[in-house]
Order: C-alpha cells, then structure tokens, then sequence
C-alpha cells in the first residue's frame, strides 16, 4: 500500500545479535555461529524479476472506482500474456478476491485466466484478500485463506507462498498457520525487527512450527518501473546491489510491480538484451516458487513471534485506534458467526439443514472487509461506508441463522420453558433476563427458594373486551406483519368463532414466540368471515396475564448446551448504599466505589479506574502524533451518579460526566483552540457471585483532532503486557523498535484481552492499549497505568510534516469520517483483580448466556450437551462435507490433552486432508492448532 512516491524510510545496518529473551523480552532471535548469510559467489548472480501487481480493492477512491482500472489492468495483462512468450510469468498479488471482482465485468475470460494459471503464467492466491492480521479474528485469517485456496483451485490451483507484502506487522502463528495450510515459504516486508540483516530468515511460530520467510528489505516495489534499455537496466540493478548487497543470502529478488501498476511490456526483450550484455548477472522473468525453489535455508538466523518492528519500514500502529466503530462492528460481525451462528446452527440443527449457502455469503463479506485498507480504515469516507454495511449484512445473516437455530432448540425441548444457553465450550454459571408469567399476587414464575429473581420491568395483563367495526379490523389486519408483539410478548393463539350477533375473536399473548403459529392463515379467516358479513360487529378479547422481565442468577449450564430455567442461589449478593460524594456497590468479591468529584471509581483499595484522559491529535489514519503545543484535559467539570438496579442479582449505576475538550487543533500554530461540550456516560454493573465489573463508556464526540483513552491504575507495576492475538496470547514489553521516520510507540493492539501487574481488562472489539506512567530505566522500568484508547480522531488519510512520522503514508487527502464529530463512542470492557483465567473472562463478558423458549413436546431433556470440547480453547464449530468440525488451539506453555467425550473422528489440515485418527482425545502440543473432523451421528446428536 506504501509505494513511490510515498517514502518509507532508510535501511538500518544492524548486524544479527542475540535478543533478549524472558517475560518482557521480544521474541526470540539467533544465527548459527561462524555461519555467514553473505556467501561469496563465483557462478553469474541470478536476478529474479517476478512482474505483479499490488491492488487493494478499495483505499483513496472507491472499490467501483479501482475496478475500473483494474478491468482496464487486467485487459492488458491477459494480452501481453498470450501475445508475449518472454513475459514469462505475473503474480496476482497472491490474492483472488480481484481476479473475482474482474470476472462479474468479464465473466468471458474466466477460460483465459484459467488456461495462464493452468500453465504456470499467472499465479494466483494463495489468499482470497491480503487481511490485516492483528485487526481480525484468526479464524478470519484462517476462512481467508481457505476461501482463497478453494477459489484458486477453480484456475488450477493456489500459489504455495504465503505471500504477506503489504500487512502492517505479522502475528507470531502466521508460520503454524501457513505450515498447516501446507506451506513452507512466506514472503514478509513490514514488521521485521533490526536482528534480522538478511534477506531470508527462519520465522518460527509459538509451537515451534516454522517457514522460510523471504524478506523483502526495499519493500514489494523495488523492482518497479524498470528501464527499457538493457544497458540502464545493468546500471540499475548493480546500483541495487550496492544498496541491498549486505542483506542478500543469495540471488536478488526483483518485485516488478507496485500499486495499482499494469504490467510492463517489453520486459523479456530487455532481460534477453541485459544478459546478452554481461556475465555477472544472470536475469530471469520467474515466479515466487520457481524463485523460492532454489533460496537457500541453512545458515539463516531465526525469528520466533510476533513481527511489529518499526525498524525499517512503518508499521502504521495508529490504525488500531482510527475509525474505531469499523473495530466494532469487525468483532460483532465475527462473533455472531463464530461463536452463535455456526455453533448453533452445526449442534442443534440436523446436517442436511446446515446453511451453507447463507454462511458462505456471509464469511465473503467478512473476508472483503479483511482486506487491510479497509478493516484499517485508513480509507476515504466511501469505503468506510461500504465496510460498515458488509459487517451490517454479515451480522444479520449471522443474527438470523442463530435465532432459527435457537428457536429449533427450543422446540425440541420436552418440557415446556425458558431454556438457557451456553454458546461457549466450558461450563459455566450466568446472569440472564428472562421474560416471565406472574399471577395475579404478583408471584414471578420462577420464583422460589431455589434462588431470587430481581424485577427489571412489569407489565399488566390486558384481560377485557374490544368491539369493532369491519373496515377497523381490515386496516388492522393489514398492519399485521408476524407474532411480536413487543420486545416481551408474543402471539401464542389465535381463535375465531361466530354466532348471530357477530365475530368473536380471541387472541393470547405470551412471553414466548411459538413458530409454528399460522397467523397467516387465522388473518384469512378473519378476512373471509368479514367479506360475508361485513356489517357483523367483531368483538376482540386479548388474553394476557401479567409479564414481568427479571433478571436471574442460573447454572451450571453444560458447555454447547442448554438447561431449563430455574433461579440459582446467590453465595454473594450485590448491594448498593449511597454515600455523600459516592456511591458504593459490592458483591463480596468485590468492592466498587463511584467518586463523584472526578466520576473515577476504585476496585477495592485501588483508586482512580476509569479516568478519561483527551488530548490533542494532529497525526492522520495511519499515525498518532500530538500537536507541538498540547493540551490535556482529564477532569470533568460535573459528575452525577444514578442508580438504576439496585440488586440482590445485578446493581448498576450510571455515572454521568461533563467535560470541556478543545474544539480542533490548528495545524499551523500546533494549538488545540476553542471549546466543546461531551456529555459522556459511564455504566458500571457489578453482579452477584461474579468477580468483573462490566463497564461501558458512551458519549457524542464533539470535537476534532483529539485522542481519548481511558486510564486503569495497575495493582502491581508492570514490566510487560500479555495481550489476546491469533491463537494465542502475546507478551509486550514497555517499549517498541522503530526510528525517526516513524516513532515506536509501544501502543498495541489487543484482540478480546489485555492483562499486566494484576489487572485484566476485556475488551469488546480490537483495542488499541499501551501500558503508562513509566518509572525507572532499562530492566528496572515499570509500568503503573493501563491506557485503553476509545477514540483517535483525525481529519486525513495521511499528512506530511507530522511530529511522529514526518513523511506520507498514503495520499494527502481529507476524509472528515476520521473525525467522527457527532458519531456515537461506545467501549464496553470489564476488569477484574488477581490471578483470573482470561479466556474464560472474556467468554463471561462478551459471549453471555442466551434464553430461547419452549413449548414443550420435544425430545430433548431439561439439561444437557450436544457437544463437549475440553483441554483447550475452541475456534469454530461448523460443518464441513455433512461432518462436524471443530478447531482447537492450547494458548498454554504446556501440552495438553484435548477430550471431545467419547467422540472419534480425524485430525485434518487446514486443506481438510487426513492427518491422523483419533478415539476420544488427542495430545495438543504447547501453543498448537488443531482442526478435528468428527464421525457422524443421528440429526438428534450431531
């Protein structure tokens, strides 16, 4: 995406040292010794020019926009292909996802492009898009891939390189990621750290699994924009040489190609006259495999982690925190597929109902988004849109498959009921509202020792008597869409009858919905009866008792299952008591306490939680960079605090703040100047038996170029951080690697969750953090504060001149999206104390149990599992080919043993081939990936 004319900074040369190793180091880094990657040559240096084409879908103009040139692109491409032997080969910028976009305008050269692809001379895939890997879930990276490997196979298959040119840092089980794909080769620019110094690496994932990464020093466009004359060309590559000639193991990898560019015609004629020329180099139009084919592996220092190093080209950290409602809406479209749609829809319906088609359709929208110009956001206002609307169409794809999924759970139920849920793999309790019956004492049903239920809301019953006119009912008739009648009651019968005086019609109303009600076919009977006495009265009686929504402490609930309701105990009510100047809630477990002179709340003794800090930001979508003159506004200038729950199951208070930031920044003076008013929102719930507080913080941005974080005090100073990425947790230290092209912030990105010096923070959607208030130096540095970011707004795609990154990034175009003045901020996260399981957290706050009703007359027993999964973490539940599939990953330092009761099935690759049989359990190596396929059974138990 970074590409001439845009500077991305000058090679360092570093030499290959040991890195620091330990909690708080980086990742691991070594060479063998008395090994040089500098070999000395005596045969011809081989010059490998592979043509390509970077193309993002959609970045400063819009997706329909790009298309155009990429048609015109293409059109050009296929020609010079056909009509030119000597132009050998072109990468397709190892993605299909544009090949797709050039065929809905083309669908004519589809027999083309697979016969160029068929021979070797256009390479395609491996991915269907080039996705950002820290701001997506892993298992978006893995149905990227997948998507893109199943596309590929359409033109005679995917290339094998995992061919990352572009990605703003690498996550540390790409390479496990790729070697279970089949892979041995991956192709990296950005993110590669100072230890490195040559152009090839072993690149090693937690588990120990490893790939050859050829690093590309100069970027993926240092062979772009060759010269047409031989002798220029001889000139040029030596001048190269020159420049890259410390960092090469072996042959010069030239990347002909760069954004958006078409291929250059008359290349072979000038490599033919370039070798004719001379003897010391030897030019050669290839491919990334024919080229990777013969690179060598030994003697090559090795890499294992994470790749987010600023050292010699940007890594564009500020992405994480821009446009953070894309990051939201990223992890609500993901969460509804990966942890309610699938897994519902693979357990609770049978196997030839599985809504392939449906999800296939909404994984495609998901991968688009994947692409990292657009889940980055650092794109104009239209393609930001066009994202939003993705995610928008993916969710409620996802939302719906859920629902029908639950409400066939319901109905299988045998006893008539609320059903809880559990979408999770572990056993676990929960609070949950579920809507209720009452009679006419005002007893919830429910309700008894067992355990206490607290009233949320109330309704009366609506017992009595309607008489209407003919035409009255029509016009309401035709208003009827469905069963709903409110968020809380439902139509559950309908029933007509008539005698000489005129149509009566009764009509029950319930805290349920019952699918099968035919309200179509009661609304044409109603309809008939009418047109043949259309002068009869219609008396309509609505039954309704009394509906009450409370909210209840129930379990255990069976990982991926379900168990009537029934209120459990509370070992640890929540109580509420209002103090002047606060407000204190406490379970037991623990103690929160509102201070209503600054709106802050303490968690037991610890004090200042919650502090919202905003200050000036004059960088752009890639970069935070705080104007010359700043100024910092952490104090509000009122506080309210309302209690609206008060318990014994959940107490909430609503924190209310007034705060005065600066209007914008100037940008030619570096002040922040004027005054705007946030009214920010701050709901702190604390429930029984439950050791998190669930926070979220809300407000209208009204102002420009500004950062806000909020700040969490730590309970013990920090060295380190661990946060959430792919498969796995991360360790951080307090700092970053980078230079002055860009300043190496130590602000990172957390999937779900971030923990250090005894506080765990979970978060809902990709949040940018960075741990603050650093005392001491070099191994004695301590952290004190965690940062949350919840908004960075900006003004441009990309600046020049800016304090943090002097130098362009992308085009100097205004996007007022970035902005976000008068959007909606919203972070909802919870924290707890001590030693806590962090998957397990965030599966509590963000994954809740879920309530579906039944009828009764099913089969299935009040409690139960339609699958059990223990020993590590679950990725995905679906199906494949008619199976069950389920990936597992263990984010431990041990092995594990992964049980799935008394199933048995297949391990499997990421291509779906056989690896191994297994009866029951399997052994998981530390930091491994597995993907299981399990023998079939009846549609009961799937």
């Amino acid at each position: 995406m970074v590409a001439p004319p845009y500077r991305t900074g000058t090679v360092a040369r570093a030499t290959c040292t040991t890195a620091r190793t330990g909690p708080s180091g980086p990742p691991s880094v070594d060479s063998p010794a008395g090994v040089s990657p500098n070999l000395a040559r005596m045969a011809p240096r081989r010059v490998a020019i592979v043509p390509h084409t970077h193309w993002d879908r959609e970045w400063y103009e819009p997706f329909q926009s790009f298309r155009l040139r990429l048609v015109e692109v293409i059109d050009e491409l296929l020609s010079l292909l056909e009509s030119d032997p000597s132009y050998a080969r072109f990468l397709f910028d190892g993605q299909v996802a544009a090949l797709d976009d050039y065929l809905e305008v083309r669908p004519q050269a589809e027999e083309r492009i697979r016969h160029l692809a068929a021979s070797g001379r256009l390479t395609v895939g491996p991915w269907y898009t080039l996705m950002d890997e820290f701001l997506v879930s892993p298992e978006t990276i893995v149905r990227d891939l997948q998507l893109g490997v199943r596309r590929s196979a359409a033109f005679g298959g995917a290339m094998e390189v995992g061919y990352l040119p572009d990605m703003f840092g690498h996550v540390a089980q790409m390479p496990q990621i790729l070697r279970l794909a089949g892979f041995e080769h991956a192709v990296v620019w950005r993110g590669v750290p100072s230890s490195i110094t040559s152009t090839g690496f072993i690149w090693e994932a937690p588990d120990g699994s490893s790939v050859r990464a050829e690093y590309l020093p100069f970027g993926y466009a240092n062979g772009s924009h060759l010269p047409d004359d031989a002798k220029a060309l001889v000139r040029r590559v030596r001048d190269h040489l020159e420049q890259i000639g410390p960092f090469l193991v072996s042959d010069l990898l030239l990347m002909n190609g760069s954004d958006h560019l078409p291929p250059q015609p008359g290349l072979g004629r000038v490599v033919a006259e370039a070798n004719a020329l001379q003897d010391d180099l030897r030019f050669e139009i290839t491919s990334l495999p024919e080229y990777l084919a013969q690179a060598p592996a030994g003697g090559l220092a090795r890499w294992r982690g994470e790749l987010r190093s600023g050292a010699r080209a940007n890594v564009l950290m500020g992405v994480t925190s821009n446009r953070v409602d894309v990051k939201r809406a990223a992890a609500a479209a993901e969460r509804a597929l990966e942890r309610r749609a699938e897994p519902y829809a693979a357990l609770f319906l049978p196997s030839e109902s599985w809504p392939e088609a449906q999800l296939d359709l909404a994984w495609k929208e998901v991968v688009r988004n994947a692409a990292h110009d657009s889940i980055c956001a650092c794109s104009v206002d239209d393609v930001v849109d066009e994202v939003l609307q993705r995610f928008a169409a993916a969710r409620a794809i996802a939302d719906g498959l859920a629902t029908r999924a639950l409400v066939a759970l319901g109905a299988s139920a045998a006893a008539p009921g609320p059903l809880i849920v559990n979408p999770s793999a572990r056993e676990r309790c929960g609070t949950v509202e579920v809507v209720v019956s009452c009679d006419e004492a005002g007893t919830v049903e429910g309700a008894s020792e067992r355990g206490p239920v607290q009233v949320v809301s109330a309704r009366a019953g609506l017992p009595g008597m309607l008489t209407l006119d003919a035409q009255t009912v029509r016009t309401i008739l035709g208003m009827i869409d469905g069963t709903r009648i409110d968020a809380d009651a439902w139509v559950q019968d309908v029933v007509i009858d008539e005698d000489a005086t005129g149509i009566d019609v009764t009509v029950s109303i319930g805290p349920d919905e019952r699918p099968e009600l035919p309200i179509a076919r009661a609304r044409e009977d109603l309809m008939a009866r009418l047109g043949a006495r259309p002068t009869a009265p219609v008396r309509v009686r609505l039954d309704q008792p009394p509906i009450h929504r409370v909210v209840v402490r129930v379990g255990p609930v069976p990982g991926f299952g379900w168990r009537s309701y029934a209120p459990s105990p509370l070992a640890h009510p929540v109580t509420v008591e209002e103090r002047e100047g606060a407000v204190a809630i406490d379970n037991g477990l623990l103690a929160v306490r509102v201070d209503l002179s600054d709106g802050t709340y303490s968690l037991g003794d610890l004090a200042g939680f919650g502090r919202l800090v905003d200050g000036g930001d004059l960088g752009d979508s890639y970069n935070y960079s705080p104007p010359a003159s700043d100024l910092v506004v952490d104090v509000p200038e009122s506080v309210t605090a309302e209690v609206t729950e008060r318990g014994p199951v959940r107490a909430r208070v609503v924190v209310s703040s007034r705060h005065r930031w600066p209007d914008h920044a100037e940008s030619s003076s570096q002040r922040r100047v004027g005054t705007q008013v946030a009214d920010v929102t701050t709901t702190l719930e604390l429930r029984a038996d439950d050791p998190v507080l669930s926070v979220t913080t809300s407000f209208v941005n009204p102002s420009r170029d500004h950062r806000v974080r909020v700040h969490l005090p730590l309970p013990e100073p920090a060295s380190c951080s661990e946060a959430e990425s792919a498969f796995g947790t991360v360790e951080r230290g307090l700092g970053a690697e980078g230079r002055a092209d860009e300043r190496p912030l130590p602000t990172f990105p957390a999937r779900r969750f971030v923990r250090a010096g005894g506080l765990t923070v979970v978060h809902d959607g990709v949040t940018e953090y960075e741990l603050a208030d650093v005392t001491g130096t070099g191994d004695g540095a301590r952290a004190h504060t965690l940062c949350l970011t919840l908004l960075r707004s900006t003004g441009m795609l990309s600046r020049l001149g800016m304090a943090y990154r002097p130098f362009p990034a992308g085009p100097l175009t205004p996007v007022d999206g970035l902005q976000l003045v008068g959007r909606t901020v919203e972070l909802r996260y919870g924290v707890a104390l001590g030693d806590t399981d962090p998957w397990a957290l965030a599966d509590d706050v963000l994954l809740p149990l879920e309530v579906v009703g039944s009828f009764g007359g099913g089969w299935r027993e009040e409690e139960g599992s339609a699958l059990q999964v223990e020993g590590a973490e679950v990725s995905s539940v679906r199906r494949e080919g008619g199976l069950l599939e389920v990936r597992v990953f263990n984010p431990s330092d041990t092995a594990t043993t992964v049980r799935v009761g008394e199933r048995s099935g297949w391990l499997v690759d990421l291509r779906g081939s056989a690896v191994a049989r297994f009866d029951g359990d399997f052994e998981l190596r530390p930091h491994g990936i597995a993907t299981v396929r399990l023998a079939g059974r009846d549609a009961r138990h799937p």
